[in-house]
């Protein structure tokens, strides 16, 4: 069962149990997709939906911080639930030795030696940790990598 199909199932046991919550997040989420799929006229990949998937969680994690911020845990809490379900549509999330062995390999496999290579790495890295890790995480791991392999190079130098 694809995903687009799975969303579509899990709406419609959603509506007929009651569970508003559920429902609500999951027509979200297709409504997102739907949006993406009109605005670019194209029909989504399963990886593609995987993009929204992790932008409507990004969204939400960011909410949680500012309604925390606001002293607003009532709605963090329900920023939180929307999470949870969202993330039983995304994989497994790496932790952080896998993301980091993953970071050592993209270096190793791009090549890259210095800070100015992060994008060449980003862009071997990014298809790879798609819905499984957070961007910014993974961006400044790949920087601080390459600035140990700048100063390893520098030093050899010298």
């Amino acid at each position: 069962m694809t995903l687009r199909e799975r969303l579509h199932d899990d709406t419609i046991a959603a509506m007929r149990s009651g569970d508003t919550l559920r429902r609500d997040v999951l027509r979200m989420v297709q409504n997102a997709v739907y949006n993406v799929e009109k605005s670019k006229r194209i029909t989504l990949t399963e990886d593609d939906l995987l993009v929204v998937l992790t932008r409507e969680t990004k969204t939400r994690r960011e909410s949680v911080e500012a309604f925390r911020r606001g002293g607003r845990e009532d709605l963090a809490g329900k920023e939180e639930a929307e999470i949870a379900i969202l993330a039983e549509y995304l994989p497994r999330g790496l932790t952080a030795d896998e993301l980091h062995a993953l970071v050592e390999q993209g270096v190793a496999e791009t090549g890259a030696a210095s800070a100015r290579d992060l994008g060449k790495v980003m862009g071997w890295l990014s298809p790879r940790i798609r819905g499984r890790a957070d961007g910014k995480v993974a961006s400044g791991l790949v920087a601080q990598v390459l600035a140990r392999a700048d100063l390893a190079a520098h030093d050899t130098e010298h």
